[in-house]
């Protein structure tokens, strides 16, 4: 098999999102293709793979192509049993540990509903994530879709006014801001002081395509050096002005896809479904080399 890329929008969005196809990547890779990959996420940022039946395991070794492994540390379980075994695999699911359903009150379900806010990936950590990896094991009937934001096309799009009011902010992201938008309060004194507030800069430039982009996630609630009301009126502003239809792609989930996305230049959020439904998706993560702040000096 030979692998290519195509964008999914050739007219609307021509370098954002392609499609994968002509490789099995549940198998080991050889470098050649493993460079083709890295090339195609410099250019489109997300990345659609079609019929890629991952176990953990195989899906583990696939993303450590791309570099080292977070830990799933960011989850409101954290410490505690977990339903999946390696603590590098993010559950990104609405069961419990024995394969139920969650309680629709149940504080794990509430606490993930954060996931349909826009984010960045582990911007609530001083090292924030390079890429995202997610697996698509069962999926709903309907809905359930995840929608990715071209932050450097959004950026792009700012007036030279704004790019330059921009350039040199620092914004203090935490997880404990974006479950407070929802009205999730339910932090433990350990999750308090686990979800600190981090530093992260505004404004990115991508290390191997050279592009600026806008590093926004609801994880951010500040500015530094700002009066918060004005800091979260800005950001606010800058969310909206990132998130229209212009920039955005929304993928319709089907069983065994992976969808890999550079955090780097993309936003993205999961969109509701039915309760009553299982999505399970296991999500791994590759972590960037160093913090935001260390990127600018």
């Amino acid at each position: 098999m030979t692998i290519s890329i195509s964008p999914i929008d050739p007219v609307s969005r021509a370098s954002f999102a392609g499609e994968v196809s002509g490789i099995d990547i549940t198998q080991v890779l050889p470098a050649s293709d493993v460079a083709a990959i890295s090339a195609g996420m410099d250019q489109y940022g997300v990345l659609v793979f079609h019929d890629q039946r991952f176990t953990d395991e195989t899906q583990l070794a696939f993303s450590r192509n791309f570099g080292e492994l977070e830990i799933a540390s960011g989850d409101i379980n954290w410490g505690k049993d977990r339903r999946l075994p390696s603590p590098h695999v993010n559950d990104i699911s609405n069961l419990d540990n024995d394969n139920a359903l969650l309680r629709r009150e149940d504080r794990r379900r509430l606490f993930n509903l954060g996931n349909q806010l826009w984010h960045s990936d582990s911007s609530f950590k001083p090292v924030p994530a390079k890429y995202s990896l997610l697996s698509a094991r069962s999926i709903p009937s309907s809905g359930g879709n995840t929608e990715f934001a071209d932050m450097r096309a959004a950026y792009d799009a700012l007036d030279d006014e704004t790019k330059a009011e921009c350039e040199d902010l620092v914004c203090q992201h935490s997880q404990l801001y974006s479950r407070g938008v929802l009205g999730f309060t339910d932090f433990t004194e350990e999750d308090v002081s686990r979800f600190a507030p981090v530093q992260q800069r505004l404004v990115r430039r991508h290390p191997s395509s050279g592009r600026k982009s806008l590093f926004l996630a609801s994880h951010a609630g500040g500015i530094v050096g700002w009066p918060v009301p004005e800091a979260r009126a800005f950001l606010r502003d800058l969310t909206e002005h990132a998130t229209g239809r212009t920039f955005v792609y929304a993928h319709v989930w089907k069983q065994w896809d992976l969808v890999m996305w550079d955090n780097r230049a993309t936003m993205h959020r999961a969109r509701p479904f039915d309760a009553n439904e299982v999505r399970d998706m296991h999500r791994t993560t590759v972590a960037c080399e160093r913090s935001t702040m260390a990127e600018a000096a």
